[in-house]
């Protein structure tokens, strides 16, 4: 199979080999690979070993393999923050695709997988983990392996993108009613002081932070009870909040317009933040609205 040496970028006729990216990427046409995006405080990863093992069972899950350890992607990552000098907050992504090669659903015979990483500087938005945020429904129309973290995202974007529009942060998602997960999270409710979430199948992502979420919960004493919650559940919860890396643990107080409880972020929720600051030796300061 041969490709003609001329391409079209943008509205520029250029030699392919004078492009900057592979156009015959199987990340970039196939949605073929996966990633992880890993929380830095004050110039240190946080449950960085979680997300590499998260990487591997991924990565296991469609089929790529990669000729490195998961201790050799550590020290890779690790390296990278050094030479980056990072000494504040911020955040890495890292993806590997199944590689480049001439454009074929099935995979390739001989093909090395592509593997990148950048640091961004990404602050902590305070204000939204001490007042809480709002949020709407959707329906999750996505496919039914989301516990692999896949390039293939844009059912997500979409949903965030109408959350965005209606003024909210997130995204719940929902199958006939019952709450799965966020668009980017995983969400949770409280009702007479016990947690209720999704369990960890095929149909969720295995959140990383909700990992440590398990561990706090068992520390606390806070009953964690892995049964998904309906839409209806929503209407009558004391609580409501969402993790991610990058959200932490951060209170929904307000759903389709209509308020959680009081409208203001629950004791249970305020626990498992101060919580996951202590796990991540961090410190927030209080602010007034």
């Amino acid at each position: 199979m041969g490709v003609y040496p001329v391409v079209l970028s943008q509205t520029k006729f250029v030699h392919r080999d004078s492009l900057k990216y592979p156009f015959e990427e199987r990340g970039l046409q196939f949605g073929d690979g996966v990633y992880e995006v890993i929380r830095i405080y004050q110039g240190e990863y946080y449950l960085l070993e979680e997300h590499v093992d998260r990487l591997f069972r991924s990565l296991k899950a469609i089929k790529i393999k990669i000729p490195y350890s998961k201790v050799e992607i550590t020290n890779l990552l690790l390296d990278l923050l050094k030479r980056n000098k990072v000494t504040e907050d911020g955040k890495v992504y890292l993806q590997v695709t199944r590689g480049s090669a001439a454009r074929d659903h099935a995979f390739p015979e001989h093909t090395t997988a592509n593997i990148y990483a950048y640091i961004t500087k990404q602050h902590r938005n305070i204000e939204n983990i001490q007042h809480g945020v709002c949020a709407i429904t959707q329906a999750d129309i996505r496919w039914e392996k989301c516990f692999i973290k896949s390039l293939n995202l844009l059912p997500n974007v979409m949903a965030k993108q109408v959350a965005k529009e209606a003024g909210c942060y997130e995204a719940i998602l929902h199958k006939n009613g019952r709450v799965t997960e966020c668009s980017s999270s995983n969400v949770y409710l409280v009702k007479d002081g016990s947690i209720y979430t999704h369990p960890t199948t095929e149909n969720i992502l295995h959140g990383c932070v909700r990992m440590a979420v398990e561990r706090f919960v068992k520390n606390l004493e806070i009953p964690f009870i892995e049964k998904a919650f309906t839409l209806d559940d929503i209407d009558e919860a004391d609580e409501l909040f969402l993790t991610s890396s990058t959200s932490e643990v951060l209170p929904i107080i307000q759903v389709d317009g209509k308020m959680i409880a009081d409208g203001q972020p629950g004791p249970i929720s305020n626990k498992l933040q101060k919580a996951y600051e202590q796990d991540a030796n961090i410190h927030t300061e209080v602010i007034k609205k």
